[in-house]
């Protein structure tokens, strides 16, 4: 099939051991595809993918602006995982490149994580399974208990959050939750007006929150004091939420019971390299290596919804669910037409001085689209010619446009 670039030169480079099933997807469109194991960052990062089309990472590399000014050829970025943390979101926007997540694939698997630590903390399960390895035999009912009839606190109540909640009262907890935002209750979970009155109620605590600047070192030792004497806490959302130290020493001082961490301020980036934590070694602590959605079922789905975003953006130009820029969601492009794709700054003019060039050009438009947010703005314009000369000439004016931040045509 003759296009307007050869699809096997779109190269897209896949880090962090993403799903084969992502490989799958996008050689299965005619894109060549290299996949690494690991994580690269800073100039060894530019290396191995300055020259990417597409670069597919998980949450140990990171995007810098170092980065997004060299990979010249870079269309869009895909974040097989929840989080864009790692991703300088303003930055690839700036250079009308779309970054997609993928938000919902892995959420059950955390939810399940949670419920299991719940049940392991109350049941010590994990300090009885360490004796046991050591040859000590410790059969007691001191200090184990069900969770039927606990109150757990959810703090951030929406997909995983909300999850977490029907799965605990399906197991007979009551379910209190605080969120920011209005959100609607799932079955009889009750919202707490203030994370002081939920720290109070609540006999495990669990966080479902983003990582931006209102989150950081949400649980600070003062926080930590507030909660029940006794208490859980589990933290499988960002290791920015949680001062590590301070729970190191709410927990050695019993105010603390247990606690389940999934991730850290600090995490290794490769299996190689050594972990440290305050929280090593203590009582009825649960340590996981960021593994809350690792599991096949969410590493499948995550490479399924991922790849298939990219594919789409790369083949016919649609931003929808992108994090970063204006989204638009385009219909198939008819046979007979190419389309243009036009990121610009958002200023007053920029789309008279577009339709003017396709007027001077003598090139008559079939459809056009375009949305915007305050800074940058998306235009697509489907077009009609047989002239391939010409089609180059309409580009290269467009691109003159000093507004212009990246143009592309597809057919």
């Amino acid at each position: 099939m003759s296009t307007s670039y050869p699809l096997h030169k779109i190269k897209v480079v896949l880090l962090e051991n993403i799903h084969p099933l992502a490989v799958e997807r996008f050689e299965k469109a005619g894109f060549t595809v290299e996949l690494h194991d690991r994580a690269y960052n800073g100039p060894e990062l530019i290396e191995v993918a300055g020259d990417a089309s597409i670069i597919g990472i998980r949450s140990k590399t990171h995007l810098t602006p170092e980065f997004f000014a060299a990979a010249k050829r870079l269309w869009g970025v895909g974040c097989f995982c929840i989080g864009t943390n790692q991703v300088d979101l303003g930055e690839a926007a700036a250079r009308g490149v779309p970054v997609f997540n993928a938000p919902y694939q892995n959420t059950r698997s955390v939810a399940e994580l949670v419920i299991s630590e719940v049940v392991a903390l109350y049941r010590k399960l994990f300090d009885r399974s360490a004796m046991m390895h050591r040859g000590q035999w410790r059969k007691s009912a001191k200090g184990s208990h069900e969770i039927r009839g606990r109150t757990l606190g959810i703090v951030g109540y929406g997909r995983i959050g909300s999850q977490v909640s029907v799965l605990a009262e399906s197991m007979g907890m009551n379910v209190i939750f605080h969120d920011v935002l209005d959100v609607l209750p799932m079955g009889n979970a009750r919202r707490v007006e203030s994370l002081e009155r939920l720290l109070g109620e609540s006999d495990v605590v669990t966080l479902h929150v983003p990582a931006n600047p209102t989150t950081k070192m949400m649980m600070t030792a003062e926080r930590l004091a507030q909660m029940k004497p006794g208490a859980f806490l589990l933290n499988n959302a960002r290791g920015s939420v949680v001062d590590v130290e301070a729970l190191a020493e709410a927990l050695k001082s019993g105010h603390v019971g247990g606690a389940a961490v999934d991730v850290f301020p600090k995490e290794p980036s490769s299996n190689v390299e050594p972990f440290e934590s305050p929280l090593q070694g203590l009582e009825n602590v649960i340590l996981t290596p960021h593994i809350g959605g690792s599991t096949i079922e969410a590493q499948m789905n995550i490479a399924e919804s991922a790849a298939a975003r990219l594919i789409k953006m790369m083949n016919n130009g649609t931003t929808s669910t992108a994090v970063n820029v204006p989204e638009v969601a385009l219909p198939r492009l008819r046979d007979a037409d190419h389309r243009l794709l036009y990121f610009h700054r958002n200023v007053p003019g920029v789309l008279s001085k577009l339709n003017r060039i396709f007027a001077d050009h003598a090139v008559n438009i079939s459809a056009q689209f375009s949305q915007s947010n305050q800074a940058l703005a998306y235009a697509i314009v489907d077009f009609s010619t047989a002239d391939a000369d010409e089609e180059q000439r309409l580009l290269e004016a467009v691109e003159e446009i000093p507004q212009t931040i990246r143009a592309r045509v597809l057919w």
